[in-house]
């Protein structure tokens, strides 16, 4: 438990910067409350917009006031995160710890809005379902089990745990759906959940999965079945083979999202996020003034 602490206080403190300085406004602009509740009646000052004059206050005290609105959020933000055997791979940093390290930043954006935040964790089942709740010890728990939690299943079936997710969910939410991906079609529950949420999918993967380098003999073995295949690495042909069956499976699941409008962030586990997240909220931003 020591361990776990000591690890959720490293990554509040490694986050921080990133989420007061690129997250929590952009965070804030692109994902919307329901809508605008009535705060006050309040003098008008230069610069206000006049379409929110009140004019019966106007007319009985001879000056105008105008009626102010705050932002109802009222968000429930919901983390789908991948802890199949494949979060386990990574030439430098593994999947699963970067998926943490974005999903922290998130939760800590979340949490500065006021927006309610779960999880759900995911094989080829849910493993873990924690419903959205508020506050900075929630975030904390949510982010000790990410850390700590064991899965019963090292398989990954993304069908069953999105059409679980679909039924759990009565409500509009926000869901941001971890992982590599690598799965079979799920196109049919991912076109579900996005009907009556906003979806984003945020693809974790390494460099080594998309192009293997010419290392002589190696010994790959599957995180999920712990099948085991040796492979000759210096056969130039495997590796043109290899690396287009990844561009093609790549470029299909591009098309998908695009099709369906679910919002898609793509980010390697040896780079910063902050590039990727930067044009995903220049992205949304610029679809909202449309």
């Amino acid at each position: 438990m020591k361990q776990i602490l000591n690890q959720i206080k490293r990554l509040e403190i490694n986050t921080k910067r990133l989420v007061d300085g690129l997250i929590s406004g952009n965070y804030h602009s692109v994902f919307k409350g329901r809508g605008i509740e009535f705060s006050e009646i309040r003098e008008y000052k230069p610069g206000d917009d006049v379409r929110t004059i009140d004019w019966n206050v106007t007319a009985r005290f001879n000056k105008p006031f105008i009626k102010e609105f705050i932002e109802e959020r009222d968000l429930k933000v919901y983390f789908v995160l991948d802890v199949s055997g494949s979060g386990n791979f990574g030439n430098n940093v593994e999947k699963k710890r970067k998926s943490i390290e974005l999903i922290a930043s998130l939760m800590f954006s979340a949490m500065k809005n006021n927006d309610a935040v779960g999880i759900f964790l995911i094989t080829d089942k849910v493993e873990k379902f924690i419903p959205a709740r508020k506050g900075r010890k929630h975030i904390l728990r949510l982010l000790s089990e990410f850390i700590s939690f064991k899965p019963e299943s090292k398989q990954t079936d993304l069908n069953e745990p999105l059409k679980s997710i679909s039924r759990i969910l009565k409500r509009r939410s926000i869901i941001f759906v971890v992982s590599d991906f690598f799965a079979e079609d799920f196109s049919k529950p991912l076109k579900i959940l996005k009907r009556k949420n906003d979806v984003i999918a945020v693809r974790i993967t390494d460099k080594r999965e998309k192009k293997i380098p010419d290392v002589g003999y190696i010994e790959l073995e599957d995180e999920e079945t712990g099948e085991q295949i040796l492979v000759d690495t210096s056969d130039e042909e495997f590796r043109e083979k290899y690396s287009s069956i990844i561009k093609k499976n790549d470029s299909e699941l591009i098309k998908f999202f695009r099709k369906y409008k679910i919002d898609f962030v793509e980010i390697l586990t040896d780079e910063g996020y902050e590039k990727p997240l930067k044009k995903f909220f220049k992205m949304r931003k610029l679809r909202m003034v449309r």
